[in-house]
């Protein structure tokens, strides 16, 4: 039986952001990405590992390589879900600068 893991549990780690911000350009080898970064090879494999569990990622044998690439309708799924806190933000951000338009309106009229 296959583990299902949770997508926001992957990415609250700081590695794989960073492996998914590496991937957003281009299609990489285990390799490649392990490169990128000062850590053992196998705890970068076992990253790669959850992140491809998630299907946030994907790979593809070409002879003896492995390479991985974002799939971007994964990361779609997360930004849909930000987007109903996005909308929240926005919303607090237009209250606040109305707020601060009035004090300063009401300074100019002293």
């Amino acid at each position: 039986m296959k583990l299902r893991r949770d997508i926001f549990q992957a990415i609250a780690d700081p590695t794989r952001r960073s492996i998914l911000v590496l991937l957003a350009s281009q299609t990489m080898t285990a390799g490649a990405i392990a490169d990128k970064f000062d850590t053992a090879r196998p705890t970068i494999s076992k990253h790669i590992q959850i992140l491809n569990e998630c299907e946030l990622i994907e790979a593809n044998q070409q002879g003896r390589e492995i390479f991985y690439r974002l799939k971007i309708d994964k990361m779609k799924e997360i930004d849909h879900w930000l987007e109903q806190f996005r909308k929240i933000w926005e919303n607090r951000f237009d209250q606040l600068d109305s707020l601060l338009q009035t004090i300063q309106n009401k300074k100019d009229e002293k």
